[in-house]
């Protein structure tokens, strides 16, 4: 499939993300005109090799480039359910990483709020967007710009993650892929591999300290 091919069959993406921006202070063809950029970096730096989807790479590129608009250009303004959402989504999130020492995945962040991945993740990116604070009048210096983590960093982080977890042993990759991608509990997969509860512990433990060494190198 040629490159533009893949951009043709692929713009109902940009679609879906720049409807999700409808009603917040900017024209829906500049919401598409900036998706249809995040889309274009995608796949012309999208890597089939590393295992993920064009969609599941797309998507948040394509949110990044919409936001960028409102970033660029004013406030993102957010509605009050999914602001409540979002502070919820926050909430669920920060416990989990917590607990398990990992960012809590999409699909378990979904199932908790009752919603759909899509919207699970649209809640989190919510919380990314510039805050722009200021005073009574428009005076520049009464504005203060929040920064927050981009979501092509984030992007990044992921596939940083994703090269890890090549590097790892067949066990330790079977290891990380029930507890973090199947979500067995530590007594789920000590069964599967034929271990205790305790082992797979201790194991998880210097394997998630080992991957953080290697993230941070």
């Amino acid at each position: 499939m040629t490159r533009d091919e893949k951009i043709e069959s692929n713009l109902g993406l940009v679609h879906s993300c720049a409807k999700k921006f409808i009603n917040r202070g900017i024209e829906y063809d500049d919401l598409y005109s900036a998706g249809c950029i995040g889309l274009i970096k995608a796949i012309d730096n999208f890597d089939e090799g590393l295992g993920y989807k064009l969609s599941t790479y797309a998507v948040p590129v394509i949110l990044g480039e919409i936001k960028r608009l409102f970033r660029d250009g004013g406030t993102v303004k957010i509605s009050r359910s999914l602001k409540d959402l979002s502070q919820k989504a926050l909430r669920i999130s920060e416990e989990y990483k917590k607990e398990n020492g990992v960012d809590i995945p999409i699909s378990i962040l979904a199932k908790n709020l009752g919603t759909d991945e899509f919207s699970a993740s649209e809640a989190l990116t919510a919380s990314q967007c510039v805050l722009s604070l200021t005073g009574a009048n428009d005076d520049s210096e009464h504005q203060i710009d929040v920064p927050v983590d981009s979501i092509e960093e984030n992007l990044c982080e992921k596939l940083s993650l994703s090269q890890v977890i090549t590097e790892l042993s067949d066990f330790e990759r079977q290891l990380i892929e029930l507890r973090y991608f199947k979500h067995k509990t530590q007594t789920q997969t000590a069964s599967v591999l034929n271990m205790t509860q305790v082992q797979v512990s201790r194991k998880e433990k210097k394997l998630l300290l080992k991957m953080r060494q290697k993230l941070t190198v």
